[in-house]
């Protein structure tokens, strides 16, 4: 059983800057695909960027924040961060970390099993 908790989120004013974090409550022994999702009201969750446990170097990032956020990880912490830049308003949501046992990277929510309980992530115009 993997847990999982965010934090970091709060409260920007647009082109400003924050940095999630998600505590993963023990280290993937094999392929993970973990990850960042964001669900804004009455929208359905979407994929924001995800990591490959095992591969540092392979990532995946919606095209809506590519360019401006950086999903990296910490192994000897057992954290996996998001650098989130240049916000815009359209990017306030509930983020979620999430993971799923797999060889290579899971965009489909639905796919994952392990699911922190969120944090909300507000930019203002």
């Amino acid at each position: 059983q993997v847990q999982l908790a965010e934090s970091g989120g709060g409260v920007v004013q647009a082109g400003g800057s924050l940095r999630l974090s998600c505590l993963v409550s023990k280290a993937p022994s094999t392929y993970y695909s973990l990850g960042w999702f964001r669900q804004a009201s009455g929208t359905e969750r979407e994929a924001v960027a995800l990591i490959s446990s095992v591969e540092d170097d392979v990532t995946y990032y919606a095209d809506s924040v590519r360019g401006r956020f950086t999903i990296s990880k910490d192994s000897a912490k057992n954290t996996v961060d998001l650098q989130m830049t240049s916000l815009k308003p359209d990017d306030t949501a509930v983020y979620y970390c999430a993971a799923v046992q797999a060889r290579g990277l899971v965009p489909p929510p639905y796919r994952y099993d392990y699911w922190g309980h969120g944090t909300q992530v507000i930019v203002s115009s």
